[in-house]
């Protein structure tokens, strides 16, 4: 499996305090990774290192062999990689259609155009509804994305993420404050678009976790414990001691 994203030795550090300290990290193409661990690992901020929003210490993070140490993130989404966050980042006036919609249109070559009128590029229409149906949200297609339900709204989310065609895709705590029924219908969305594509996600809930996996990447005190399948992580004692074990406590 060759490699998709790869993190050399990163550092980040806030004044004198060390956040991510010294992380290795290489995702396989087409691979589902978590990277888990307890409360004040850096697990977000690892994310926000990778999508360009923090600036690194040092180190090197390359994208498909390019390096995109400290580029913007704007840049680096148009390289092809976007992410979701933990707190839901929609546009809660527009509707679900124009809010895959907006994400669509850079992608499908409609960037500074002003002399298009939106609801005549028919190929952007229909990709949007495509991708509506695809996260299950046909019949609220119309409403106001800030009338939502929670869950549905973290389903939006997703899809605009996926809007934009990007081959890695970052979620961060995408089933966090679901109920178990939303869990379950938010793990068979991922599950289903995230195929062909290359899934990172930090995510709390370990039935999740294992459920999706192909390898878990474990964070504590900014650096990377162990990494490994499902199983390999589940019976690595310093995995257990430092982080699942405390979780059974």
């Amino acid at each position: 499996m060759s490699t998709i994203l790869e993190l050399r030795q990163v550092y980040k550090r806030f004044g004198r305090t060390e956040i991510i300290n010294g992380v290795d990290l290489a995702v396989g193409r087409n691979e589902r990774h978590a990277v888990i661990g307890p409360n004040g690992a850096g697990k977000s901020t690892l994310f926000n290192l990778i999508s360009g929003r923090f600036p690194i210490t040092s180190g090197q993070i390359l994208l498909d062999g390019q390096d995109i140490s400290n580029t913007t993130p704007n840049a680096i989404n148009r390289r092809g990689l976007s992410r979701s966050f933990q707190i839901t980042n929609i546009f809660p006036k527009l509707s679900v259609f124009e809010n895959v919609r907006c994400a669509l249109l850079w992608s499908m070559g409609y960037r500074y155009s002003f002399w298009h009128r939106v609801g005549s590029l028919g190929q952007v229409q229909a990709h949007a509804q495509d991708i509506v149906e695809r996260i299950g949200l046909a019949r609220r297609r119309d409403r106001m994305a800030g009338v939502l339900s929670y869950a549905e709204q973290r389903a939006l989310e997703i899809g605009v993420t996926i809007a934009g065609g990007a081959e890695v895709i970052l979620l961060d705590e995408p089933t966090a404050g679901m109920s178990h029924s939303e869990t379950a219908e938010a793990v068979d969305l991922i599950r289903s678009v995230s195929q062909g594509k290359t899934l990172i996600m930090v995510e709390h809930d370990m039935g999740v976790v294992f459920g999706l996996a192909d390898r878990i990447s474990v964070l504590v005190y900014g650096k990377v414990l162990a990494t490994g399948t499902p199983a390999e992580i589940r019976a690595n004692p310093a995995v257990q001691e430092a982080y699942l074990g405390a979780m059974a406590e």
